[in-house]
């Protein structure tokens, strides 16, 4: 009898109708062919997504930018609190306010069990190399946590230019050798330097968010199965991608059994410590 086999996403969001009605949306809306929102998804929705792919795990990402949180870390503590065994917390904090961020990610990790932070920087328009980052990469490094990170271009109505690997997630990497970074969506059209930048510190890694599995660049999958095997994690970037949708042609991809289950499972269980 077949293993079944474990899944985590770590890169998902429970959306609100404020985060996906924010006008930086509007060209994602209009590639899913969905219109505004007048009240939040249902999170029966969002699991039954989950459910549909084998999903047996959830990283809820929280969202903080200039004008304030479009998912908030109490929404997303409420949702881990309501489906403990389905979710867990990836906190985002105010970088205008270094201490008051601080703070908010220690009660959030400390006290509410978050497995880290996620900070996008193109909702900012901040690389990060910006020093707003670096108390955060501070706290984060002494919690022993992740931060995750978007790379490549942006989809949503924003500057891509933060999204570049080279310099920004390199310089970081330099900085805080510690630091453990989870890059997000692959990092494209930049792929290749997004590998080097993996390659080169020991504590960055790369997440599939945003891409199926029939889209992975060559180089990226040529990684996967070779020095990059424990470097690569799945995710989805729900709601933007269904979970099924995202792992369509992962078969065509002829990764190995111990390549698959590090992608999809093993890789993220040690980084975010989940056992």
């Amino acid at each position: 009898m077949a293993v079944e086999q474990k899944i985590i996403d770590v890169w998902m969001q429970q959306p609100t109708r404020e985060f996906v009605n924010h006008p930086m949306f509007a060209s994602l809306r209009r590639w899913m062919g969905m219109g505004l929102l007048e009240e939040d998804l249902p999170v029966e929705w969002t699991l039954d997504s989950m459910d549909q792919a084998g999903v047996n795990l959830g990283l809820l990402s929280a969202w903080y930018g200039p004008a304030g949180p479009l998912i908030s870390n109490e929404q997303v503590a409420a949702l881990v609190e309501a489906h403990p065994d389905r979710f867990k917390g990836l906190a985002s904090v105010n970088l205008w306010q270094p201490m008051e961020a601080i703070r908010e990610l220690t009660h959030y990790v400390k006290d509410m069990g978050f497995m880290g932070v996620r900070q996008v920087q193109w909702f900012w328009n901040l690389p990060a190399t910006d020093r707003h980052y670096y108390p955060l990469y501070a706290r984060c490094v002494e919690l022993d946590v992740p931060i995750c990170f978007q790379v490549g271009h942006t989809g949503p109505l924003c500057p891509s230019e933060p999204g570049r690997p080279i310099p920004y997630i390199d310089e970081v990497a330099i900085d805080f050798p510690e630091l453990k970074m989870v890059c997000g969506h692959i990092g494209y059209p930049w792929t290749q330097e997004m590998i080097a930048v993996a390659t080169k510190h020991p504590n960055v890694y790369i997440d599939t968010s945003a891409y199926t599995a029939k889209r992975f660049p060559p180089e990226l999958v040529h990684y996967m199965k070779t020095n990059g095997k424990k470097k690569v994690m799945f995710g989805t970037n729900y709601p933007m991608i269904p979970h099924a949708k995202c792992l369509e042609g992962l078969d065509s991809l002829e990764l190995d059994a111990e390549v698959r289950e590090l992608f999809l499972y093993r890789n993220a269980a040690a980084v975010f410590r989940l056992g």
